[in-house]
């Protein structure tokens, strides 16, 4: 017997607004408690400051407010995730990070649009997993130096 199996996505599930979506684990680096950030001048609504993590200044966004979803509001339960993706490392602000799946492909679906959820571009499909839904977030289009980090840098 020589079948092929298609392999599982190991995933970090997050919470924005009681939705789950979810970051392959491995470009995640970190999952913080909320840590002081230093507001920077000139950036896009979405980009919180910088914070410095063990030596390391990183860019933080506020994933809701990136995906137009409104503003967190920040308890006991917010998370920074550290994520690394192509040289690139940033922290995104969510509601909560609580779960690590693994989703096999063969329940992987495309995206469909739906109002009301994050802008398809930041999705890169949905894991149909019995009664629960899950989002893969693209972190290519979400985490694009070319969107901020000039600004952030002042480059």
């Amino acid at each position: 017997m020589n079948n092929v199996i298609a392999a599982d996505r190991k995933v970090i599930v997050l919470l924005l607004n009681d939705k789950e979506y979810s970051i392959s684990v491995e470009h995640v680096t970190a999952i913080e408690k909320m840590l002081h950030i230093t507001r920077v001048p000139n950036v896009p609504p979405f980009i919180k400051g910088v914070t410095n993590l063990r030596g390391v200044i990183i860019p933080i966004i506020d994933l809701k407010r990136h995906f137009n979803l409104g503003d967190t509001e920040y308890t006991d339960r917010t998370r920074i995730i550290i994520v690394s993706y192509k040289n690139m490392t940033v922290g995104m602000i969510v509601d909560e990070a609580n779960d690590v799946l693994d989703i096999p492909e063969s329940v992987i679906e495309p995206c469909p649009d739906v109002a009301g959820a994050a802008p398809a571009e930041f999705i890169s499909g949905v894991a149909n997993l019995d009664k629960r839904l899950v989002l893969l977030l693209n972190l290519e289009n979400i985490v694009n130096p070319l969107s901020f980090k000039d600004e952030i840098y002042g480059a």
